[in-house]
């Protein structure tokens, strides 16, 4: 058995097995502190272009996602989410 460290799971990059596409970078775990184990992986997530002061949301992966952990490279059965397709030209959005 294989051990690492939350440390060491910082800053890997994300990988989707899905479609192949990066996730992004774990930035921080979150851990059921009653069972005393490993919840999900946090994935920060890239600031929209003009967006000085807004931070978004990280990304939860939840721990029955996670296919491989590797040296530099964590492997998830994920895919982020679309970002909002905006209306087209000419149609009325209430």
């Amino acid at each position: 058995m294989q051990c690492c460290t939350v440390t060491q799971l910082r800053d890997k990059e994300v990988i989707s097995t899905k479609n192949g596409c990066r996730v992004g970078f774990v930035s921080d775990v979150e851990i059921d502190r009653k069972e005393g184990r490993l919840c999900a992986l946090l994935i920060e997530q890239s600031r929209p272009r003009g967006a000085l002061f807004a931070k978004p949301e990280p990304l939860r992966i939840p721990w029955s996602d996670i296919e491989i952990i590797g040296d530099d490279t964590i492997l998830v059965r994920f895919s982020p989410p679309l970002p909002p397709t905006p209306p087209k030209p000419g149609l009325f959005t209430f």
